[in-house]
């Protein structure tokens, strides 16, 4: 199998997970590999995501380091089987390769719980409101790059259309209700779409009203993807230099502590309806 010149961010991950059950079972990698019969560079290939394996290698190396956990093989073996392209491959050489893998990761969550403090999530934007964002980048974007821009964000939304749409839980601060991105015409079709969205039931949205206070993070916009088991979880961030992904243990528990307590001073789904409704009459 040829090497990977980039792999994606599943890729990656799939070869850390292996390297963490290696390091777990106390073996190096001279030691994985006359285990597994194989040299020690095809070990490291693998582990750094520029060599595929397949579900049955993931199954082999498990046995060989001696992990029981069952859901977790599986999980790993799944995404060794992964094949063929994903709708965000028509975009490559046209975008940023965190937003590729973004789309990647969210495609895969069985869950996904966010925080958004200035701007409405990317998964519920209108297309006039995503034009209206993209419009403030730094450096500029030219009206081509934010033609493909807007035109990747709205097939990003596809995800929530599924036969077996992911459940989606969104946490809005009430900055990024009343930013007026665009102006208060396409502001109020965005809240309008925001609560359609709203009503559908593998969707949450839960407002956080300036009164709720400070709050952990408050400076930062955070994304928390549920894997088909936690270990694979992943953190996004988002900041002005591009999007950071975190999937370390210790990283992991605290952004879960991080939106729990976050969580816990939004406003209840039918009181937030309310909430945003009463915004979007005063535009």
């Amino acid at each position: 199998m040829p090497q990977r010149p980039v792999p994606t961010v599943r890729q990656r991950r799939l070869g850390a997970e292996l390297r963490k059950m290696r390091e777990h079972a106390g073996m190096n990698v001279a030691q994985a590999a006359g285990r597994l019969g194989a040299d020690r560079t095809r070990i490291s290939n693998m582990e750094s995501g520029r060599l595929g394996v397949s579900g049955e290698r993931v199954r082999m190396l498990a046995a060989i380091y001696s992990c029981g956990d069952r859901p977790y093989v599986d999980a790993l073996a799944a995404m060794a089987a992964e094949r063929g392209r994903g709708w965000w491959d028509d975009y490559r050489e046209r975008m940023a390769v965190d937003a590729l893998d973004l789309a990647e990761l969210d495609s895969h969550a069985v869950s996904l719980r966010a925080v958004q403090i200035m701007h409405i999530p990317g998964l519920l934007q209108t297309e006039d409101y995503a034009n209206a964002v993209f419009s403030t980048a730094e450096p500029a974007l030219t009206s081509a790059q934010r033609r493909v821009n807007v035109s990747y964000r709205m097939r990003r939304r596809e995800v929530l259309d599924r036969d077996d749409p992911p459940q989606r839980i969104f946490l809005i601060h009430e900055a990024a209700l009343r930013m007026e991105f665009g102006g208060a015409k396409v502001t109020r079709g965005q809240l309008e779409r925001l609560l359609e969205a709203s009503e559908w039931d593998n969707v949450t949205v839960r407002a956080i009203p300036f009164s709720a206070g400070g709050f952990p993070n408050a400076g930062a916009s955070v994304t928390y993807m549920h894997g088909v088991v936690p270990q694979l979880d992943t953190v996004q961030l988002d900041a002005p230099t591009g999007v950071t992904f975190l999937d370390g243990e210790a990283h992991l528990a605290n952004y879960r502590r991080v939106l729990d307590r976050t969580e816990a001073l939004t406003l209840a789904p039918a009181d937030t309806r309310d909430f945003i409704q009463a915004i979007a009459q005063r535009l």
